[in-house]
């Protein structure tokens, strides 16, 4: 399968393999929260599975299972409760859709890095002040911190993998 666009390669996936990137990606992504949770839940926060948020600049329909995935991965890790998961959902969502609006504005690669870093770093923040009673500047900072990695390596995914598609036809 030759891929034609710079932007996305997904227009040329049919529903199945859709919905198996989408399962494929979820589960990567419970399994990478899983093997990290040591450092994912602690004060700096580093997820690396939220550098799979990147991946919805080359596959848009990723931008609600990865909200999913961060609600089962809160689910099942966490130990919040309930506002967390949703939290989660949202902020999955809201994110990884920030990332694909960056790809739809044409904008440079390094730009994911943003979303991936202050999404979840300036709203997971708004409740879990409140569940943790901690002030929500620092728990913004650290969580900021925290996410720098994930950010980054979210780039360097989303540039490997479209490298390999158009180079490849994956």
């Amino acid at each position: 399968m030759q891929m034609k666009s710079n932007f996305t390669f997904d227009k040329d996936l049919s529903y199945t393999w859709k919905i198996t990137i989408s399962g494929v990606v979820m589960a990567l992504y419970i399994i990478l929260m899983y093997i990290t949770q040591g450092f994912a839940f602690g004060q700096y926060q580093i997820r690396i599975a939220t550098s799979l948020y990147a991946l919805s600049a080359i596959y848009p329909f990723l931008i609600i299972p990865m909200g999913i995935s961060n609600l089962l991965s809160n689910a099942l890790m966490g130990g919040l409760g309930i506002l967390d998961m949703a939290g989660g959902l949202i902020v999955g969502i809201i994110t990884t859709t920030a990332v694909y609006i960056i790809k739809r504005l044409n904008l440079n690669d390094l730009f994911i890095a943003l979303p991936i870093i202050f999404g979840p770093g300036l709203i997971v923040p708004i409740w879990l002040s409140t569940i943790l009673n901690i002030p929500y500047k620092l728990l913004a900072i650290s969580l900021c911190i925290g996410q720098i990695i994930p950010g980054i390596v979210g780039v360097i995914l989303v540039k490997q993998l479209r490298y390999k598609l158009q180079h490849n036809s994956l």
